[in-house]
């Protein structure tokens, strides 16, 4: 099967100013790697060398730095200059570049972890998922919920507004906070309509009644989202 990855690097990178007051999230660095650097190698190690990268803020500095980036990888751009699509819209409209694939890893670009991307993605293979979430018990204020056996979708909470959506009949739910990694079949990805901007969180909860969307937990995994200026900050304290 051809496995293409596809990060999420087109945000504003709002919640970590002022780092981004002159440059893209993507390019911030961390130790001796920018965030798109650290993505992009993840998925490089990983034997996934067919790779896209969506951009918006910053373009020209991102494009500067995909085109001089060391590795072999095969890596192509979706352009979003001209309106950015969240994250279901941005993957939709990606498609002619992912057209030819079967299976897309998709991870946020300020996602640090050591999951095994391959496991992860031969998990989603032998359970004939659709799309699989990586998930972890953490604190956090959204959750989806997963029933307690297969670990399918069933919906999602949010703890402090109250607001809560069940996409599916469940007799127990598990709450898990997703980790901003994980796999879809292209067949399914197809699904997401064609709009200018949607979120892939409810393109799954719209499905998850008749798609087989699995949790994936990795709760003995490393895994640091970097996306908000104060836990960078101590993170590099």
């Amino acid at each position: 099967m051809q496995v293409t990855g596809f990060i999420f690097a087109a945000g504003l990178g709002t919640r970590l100013y002022p780092l981004t007051a002159n440059r893209p999230k993507a390019l911030v660095r961390y130790q001796d790697k920018t965030l798109l650097d650290n993505a992009i190698d993840k998925m490089w190690n990983s034997g996934i060398h067919d790779i896209i990268v969506n951009v918006h803020h910053f373009s020209d500095m991102m494009l500067d730095a995909l085109r001089n980036h060391p590795h072999a990888a095969h890596i192509r751009i979706s352009d979003e200059r001209a309106y950015l699509r969240d994250t279901a819209g941005g993957l939709k409209f990606a498609e002619p570049l992912w057209k030819n694939s079967d299976i897309l890893l998709l991870y946020n670009v300020d996602i640090l972890s050591d999951i095994d991307l391959s496991k992860l993605v031969d998990h989603h293979i032998q359970q004939q998922a659709e799309a699989t979430l990586a998930v972890r018990h953490r604190d956090t204020q959204r959750y989806f919920l997963f029933n307690g056996t297969e670990r399918q979708l069933c919906g999602w909470e949010n703890i402090k507004t109250g607001e809560k959506i069940l996409a599916r009949a469940a007799d127990n739910h598990d709450r898990l906070a997703f980790s901003g990694i994980h796999v879809i079949n292209t067949d399914f990805a197809r699904c997401i309509p064609s709009v200018e901007k949607s979120s892939i969180t409810q393109f799954y909860l719209s499905n998850a009644d008749h798609h087989r969307i699995l949790g994936y937990p990795h709760d003995a995994d490393q895994w640091l989202d970097v996306g908000k200026f104060d836990e960078f900050r101590n993170l590099l304290s």
